[in-house]
């Protein structure tokens, strides 16, 4: 069995009266893609923001790598291989895809930003540019300025840029959010194969995604795990048939 890459203990946090992640525990092997999934204000975004430093839990131990990082602040986390794409929320119009993600280079190993024009000339930002590009489809959108990429495309950069800085594991917000079914699609294909070589911890709303990429499920409500398994097991869990299934696969939100 593969190694423990990420290990929640007991999460817990409260927000006034509200228990937004009620003693969480959760343990992703190495090269896993798990889903989390759970009806709007199920607690998934504030399990997200745990994990990568951006919210302190009341109670809890988070592990990555055999190390406790429960108290490492956010730069540090991305620093020993944890990234979230979510956390890129600007990309620059102006620039190339391919410029777009050398910056991320850049600023992941620590060169100066005083001089824009390095991320554009340096091979050591620009190799490792390319490779995340091919490895989300883009490829051959390298030289395509921002503006005229499609939405999905816009997110496929986003995942390129969190992986130029050769994460351990990727969290994914709802990376479909938006996406059109053809969109949609592409992204699936592009996860898959991903899937196996970087450990992915994916919060989506589509259920056809989930159950079409994820090795395991883990379904929240109000804050805690009811289930987790694999997507046979899950669907046939009479009780997250009950709180989040039932009203239709395709339909909830979170």
């Amino acid at each position: 069995m593969a190694e423990v890459l990420l290990e929640v203990e007991a999460l817990t946090k409260r927000f006034g009266g509200v228990v937004a992640s009620d003693a969480i525990s959760l343990a992703l092997p190495a090269g896993e893609l798990h889903a989390i999934i759970g009806p709007n204000g199920a607690g998934k975004s504030t399990l997200i923001g745990e994990l990568t430093g951006e919210i302190a839990p009341d109670a809890g131990r988070i592990r990555f790598g055999g190390g406790d990082i429960t108290a490492l602040p956010v730069y540090r986390r991305s620093q020993i291989g944890l990234a979230r794409s979510f956390q890129i929320t600007s990309l620059f119009a102006d620039f190339t895809a391919l410029d777009n993600v050398a910056l991320a280079v850049q600023a992941h190993v620590g060169h100066s930003f005083r001089f824009w024009h390095d991320a554009r000339r340096e091979t050591g930002l620009r190799e490792p540019a390319r490779e995340a590009l091919a490895r989300v489809g883009l490829a051959g959108r390298a030289d395509t300025l921002v503006a005229g990429l499609s939405h999905g495309e816009r997110r496929q950069l986003e995942i390129a840029m969190a992986l130029a800085t050769r994460p351990r594991l990727l969290l994914l917000d709802e990376p479909m959010a938006g996406m059109g079914p053809e969109e949609s699609a592409r992204l699936v294909d592009t996860l898959r194969q991903l899937k196996g070589s970087i450990t992915i911890l994916l919060i989506e709303h589509d259920m056809d995604v989930v159950f079409a990429l994820a090795d395991r499920i883990s379904v929240l409500v109000y804050g805690r795990i009811i289930a987790s398994g694999d997507g046979a097991a899950i669907r046939a869990d009479p009780a997250v048939r009950q709180a989040y299934l039932g009203d239709g696969e395709g339909a909830a939100h979170g």
